[in-house]
């Protein structure tokens, strides 16, 4: 018996998970390699992932485990990139930091959340329409501005890269490199 549930109370449902959550990244990376028409590899690298004290508490080892359950050994990153293939996923440490990395192959612009009208069309990437609100720092393609937050390759781009900013650590902010040192130890 399939359920099905009304646009609305999707939306919903997904807003109520991101916002339990007190996961951040600082910045994201994104690449794009078109090796087919329309099909590709996708790498984003999350740089400075932290967590956020919940009313003044600490819960770095929840926000941790979460990443180990749903990100690192879930299917998290399917769920968000339907029709993605060879997913993988992993946490490294960088300058101090707890960086992630996720590499995907997708079938189709529109699985990695890119679009291009037509062959002649540049192809192009919504900055706001993604999970996290994103802000534009840099790519090696034309951005639009903040009422248009596209940026824009032209057609025929093969390579193409977006750096975003997510969130400005501060105090609330706790990097969770120690919880990740403590997992690495442990293995």
């Amino acid at each position: 018996m399939k359920t099905f549930f009304k646009p609305g109370a999707l939306a919903f449902l997904f807003m109520a998970l991101i916002f339990s959550s007190c996961l951040t990244v600082e910045k994201k990376e994104y690449s794009f390699e078109l090796t087919g028409e329309n099909s590709g590899r996708m790498t984003i690298r999350y740089i400075n992932i932290m967590s956020v004290m919940d009313d003044g508490k600490d819960v770095s080892a929840e926000d941790f485990s979460e990443i180990l359950e749903r990100y690192i050994n879930g299917d998290q990153i399917a769920q968000d990139f339907p029709g993605a293939t060879n997913i993988k996923t992993r946490l490294y440490e960088q300058d101090n930091v707890l960086c992630g990395e996720v590499t995907l192959d997708f079938p189709s612009l529109s699985a990695a959340r890119l679009y291009q009208y037509d062959r002649n069309s540049p192809i192009m990437m919504c900055i706001s329409a993604a999970f996290d609100s994103e802000t534009y720092i840099s790519s090696n393609g034309s951005y639009g501005n903040d009422y248009m937050p596209v940026v824009f390759w032209p057609s025929g781009s093969k390579k193409m890269t977006v750096t975003t900013q997510v969130s400005t650590p501060d105090e609330t902010s706790l990097s969770l490199v120690e919880e990740y040192r403590s997992w690495k130890s442990g293995q």
